[in-house]
């Protein structure tokens, strides 16, 4: 479980987890965490230079036991993609 708050109160601990994963890859990634009330998701933005590139984690990826491990992935592909982004 990333964060056992829910909704907007589970911002600060997301932002910290999402910034320290970020850090270890690529230290000049930017991080941003938000919730979409309307979805009911998390919005992560990632951004380098020009680059941006936008997902989402669902509030059961957050929220369940045992999905760190995939949300981490999930992270660092993305993060992959951004570098690859033209």
């Amino acid at each position: 479980m990333l964060s056992a708050q829910r909704r907007e109160a589970a911002l600060p601990e997301l932002q910290s987890w999402a910034k320290r994963i970020a850090g270890r890859m690529d230290p000049e990634v930017d991080v941003q965490v938000e919730f979409d009330t309307d979805s009911n998701t998390f919005l992560l933005r990632l951004a380098k230079g020009a680059r941006v590139l936008i997902f989402r984690l669902s509030q059961s990826q957050v929220h369940a036991d045992g999905r760190e491990a995939e949300c981490e992935r999930t992270l660092q592909r993305k993060i992959k993609d951004l570098w690859n982004l033209i």
